[in-house]
C-alpha cells in the first residue's frame, strides 16, 4: 500500500512467482502538499514558535522573535522533477513566486512551460517574472537554491545523496526538505550540520532507519520531523487502500494488468464498477502477466 517498493525483494518474488502490487497515481498532489507544508513551516519557524507559545514564554511582540525566511523572490531547488517533484515546484513557484532551479536526468518540459507561462503572466501584470533553470549537476542546485526539496528514487546512486560534503556546499541559511526516501540523506552528517549551523533548517517526513531517528536529531530545534505522513490525506489513503485491494482481487481472479498505472481514476470512481484489471503489478513483465487492452 505505497508507491515505493524498495522494502520488497522483487528478485525473490520473481523467482517464486509472487506478484508485487503497489499503488501509484494517487499520491502526487498529497505528497507535494506536505513537502510545501514542511517548506513553509521551516522557513517561518512555525513549530519552534508553537512550542514557545504553549510553554507560556510569550511576553509580547519583539522585533527579533522567531525571524525566519521570506520565500517570495527566492530560489527553490528541486532534485528529481518527476510527478511529485514537478507538482511541488509548481506549488512553490505559483504560490510564493519563487524562481526554480531543478536537476533531473530527464528534461521536465511541462514544468518548464508552466514556469515560463506563469512568468509571462506576472510580467504582463506589472510584476517581477519568475524564472527557471535546468541545472547541469546536483551541486549546482545545492549551491544556488535557498530552499531544496528532494524527490529522487532510492537506488545505489542516490543512497546518501545528501552527505557531509553536499551539505557543506549549501547556503548557511538554506532549507532542506525530504519527503522521498530516508536513506537519500546521511542522517548522522545532517545532525552534525544542523548543530554547527543553527540557521540551517530541515523538514523531514522520512528517515534513514525508520521508525527510528539518528541520535541528536530529535533535539535539534532547527529540524521539523513528522512520521511518514506525506500520503496521509483522506482521499489519498482511501485511494491507496482501494488500489491495493483491487491488486489482490485482480490477481485472484486472473485479470490482466492495467496498461498505465499512473492513470488509475477508473478504479476510484465510486459510481461505477472498477475495470477488470489489476491496477499496478510492478513485476508483471518479469512474471509474464498479460496487459489489459481496456
Amino acid at each position: 500500500m505505497a508507491v515505493g517498493y524498495n522494502n520488497v525483494d522483487v528478485n525473490a518474488a520473481n523467482k517464486y512467482g509472487v506478484a508485487v502490487g503497489n499503488t501509484p497515481g494517487v499520491l502526487t498532489e498529497t505528497t507535494a502538499e506536505l513537502a510545501a507544508s514542511l517548506s513553509v513551516a521551516a522557513a517561518r519557524r512555525i513549530v519552534e514558535a508553537d512550542e514557545f507559545m504553549r510553554a507560556g514564554l510569550y511576553d509580547g511582540w519583539l522585533p527579533h522573535l522567531f525571524v525566519g525566511n521570506l520565500l517570495k523572490g527566492q530560489t527553490v531547488g528541486v532534485i528529481g522533477a518527476g510527478r511529485i517533484g514537478s507538482a511541488y515546484a509548481r506549488m512553490m513557484v505559483e504560490g510564493f513566486k519563487m524562481n526554480l532551479i531543478y536537476y533531473d536526468i530527464y528534461q521536465a518540459t511541462r514544468l518548464e512551460k508552466f514556469v515560463t507561462a506563469y512568468g509571462q503572466f506576472l510580467k504582463a501584470n506589472g510584476e517581477q517574472p519568475v524564472t527557471w533553470k535546468r541545472a547541469s549537476s546536483m551541486d549546482e542546485v545545492l549551491r544556488e537554491a535557498d530552499l531544496i526539496s528532494l524527490h529522487p528514487v532510492l537506488d545505489k546512486t542516490t543512497y546518501h545523496l545528501i552527505n557531509k560534503e553536499s551539505l557543506a556546499t549549501m547556503k548557511k541559511e538554506a532549507i532542506l526538505v525530504n519527503c522521498s526516501r530516508g536513506p537519500v540523506i546521511d542522517e548522522v552528517a545532517l545532525v552534525e550540520h544542523l548543530r554547527e549551523n543553527p540557521m540551517f533548517r530541515v523538514g523531514l517526513d522520512v528517515f534513514e532507519d525508520e521508525p527510528y531517528m539518528k541520535p541528536g536529531l530529535a533535539e535539534m530545534k532547527n529540524a521539523i520531523v513528522v512520521p511518514h505522513i506525506a500520503s496521509a490525506s483522506k482521499w489519498t489513503r482511501e485511494g491507496m487502500a482501494t488500489l491495493a485491494a483491487l491488486n489482490v482481487l485482480g490477481k485472484i481472479k486472473g485479470y490482466p494488468i492495467w496498461s498505465d498505472p499512473n492513470r488509475v481514476e477508473p478504479f476510484l470512481n465510486e459510481k461505477a464498477l472498477p475495470p477488470a484489471a489489476s491496477p499496478s503489478i510492478v513485476n508483471a513483465k518479469a512474471l509474464g502477466l498479460p496487459v489489459s487492452k481496456l
